[in-house]
């Protein structure tokens, strides 16, 4: 986006539950794999989740204002829905799903369909399937690394 300073992902989310684990997932695969120019917050190893959220926004507010910020989460959505990826422009309201009320974040969002939304059970997000998560994740990271890669290679006149 013209105007900016650069890229940087915000992946949100726990490695301490499964169905909750998009964003670092998705995070640790970035970083471990293409991405070059662009920065990521949001790892298996420093995860972004609803009790630091607050201090990454005042980071981010500090440090990146000048950033377009690419936020990644899980989502529940329909059922039939599940495994599906969805990308939007505008802010990201994590937690809504767990009916969590967190602060919104970001100028483009992306999320993945983990669960679906009629299972109002609180254990959903921990009993959703490993497979699910990772397809969603490569998915993710591996959009966002070509993305990145037809960037680098577009010759700007």
């Amino acid at each position: 986006e013209e105007g900016k300073d650069g890229v940087l992902v915000l992946c949100i989310g726990t490695d301490r539950s499964t169905g909750d684990s998009l964003g670092p997932l998705t995070g640790y695969k970035l970083r471990e794999g293409c991405v070059g120019r662009i920065q990521i917050m949001g790892t298996l190893e420093r995860p972004v989740h609803a009790m630091n959220l607050d201090d990454y926004m005042h980071f981010l507010q500090e440090d990146y204002s000048d950033y377009v910020v690419v936020a990644i989460d899980a989502s529940v959505g329909k059922s039939d829905h599940v495994g599906y990826v969805t990308l939007g422009r505008g802010a990201l309201k994590p937690g809504l799903g767990v009916s969590k009320e967190l602060r919104a974040v970001g100028d483009i969002f992306i999320t993945g369909i983990v669960g679906g939304c009629g299972n109002s059970d609180p254990l959903m997000l921990q009993s959703v399937r490993l497979a699910v998560v990772m397809r969603l994740a490569d998915c993710i990271s591996e959009s966002i690394c070509l993305v990145e890669k037809l960037c680098a290679n577009t010759a700007v006149v």
